[in-house]
């Protein structure tokens, strides 16, 4: 104490000085006691690919082929808005890079999206030496629709997009 009776008082800089130190040391002590958290694993797709369908089956080089593939929609809603990506011995083709496929999926169904034709070779994707074609058929994105019908017109309204794309499904054919 003083002489005027008044108690001795550190300065507010020292006093907020230990109380930052304070606050620091208990947030230390607690997040080293705290197990550390596991990242988030993706949710797996509602949306899922199926069977490849190619006709013909065994291709050669110089073939037109026709491609299809399963959508199973484990989903609670409509699904559309479909953007696939397609490779053909691992190389994409560009036609789909800026395709969305509208195509309906009901849920708790799987569908058959039929996709573009496309030749087995191409003056930039030469015919494989073993004729095998690797197909690979990657569902990058779609989107949830609410479907009604009003005064007899079906109106189509967009919602959040599907989590947990993309999804992939391969297929080898040929000779």
């Amino acid at each position: 104490m003083r002489e005027d009776d008044s108690p001795v008082r550190a300065p507010r800089t020292a006093r907020r000085c230990c109380c930052a130190a304070l606050v620091a040391l208990s947030g230390l002590l607690l997040s080293a006691s705290a197990p550390a958290a596991e990242p988030a694993k993706p949710a797996a797709s509602p949306l899922t690919l199926g069977t490849i369908h190619l006709t013909p089956a065994n291709p050669g080089a110089d073939t037109l082929c026709q491609l299809r593939v399963e959508v199973a929609n484990k989903g609670d809603r409509i699904a559309s808005q479909l953007a696939f990506t397609v490779k053909i011995n691992g190389q994409e083709l560009p036609v789909y890079r800026n395709q969305l496929f509208m195509q309906r999926l009901d849920p708790g169904k799987t569908s058959t999206v039929r996709l573009y034709n496309f030749w087995t070779t191409e003056t930039t994707r030469p015919a494989p030496a073993d004729g095998k074609y690797l197909v690979e058929i990657t569902l990058r994105e779609a989107k949830w629709y609410e479907i009604a019908t009003r005064d007899g017109a079906e109106e189509w309204t967009p919602l959040q997009p599907v989590t947990g794309l993309p999804v992939k499904a391969m297929r080898v054919a040929g000779k």
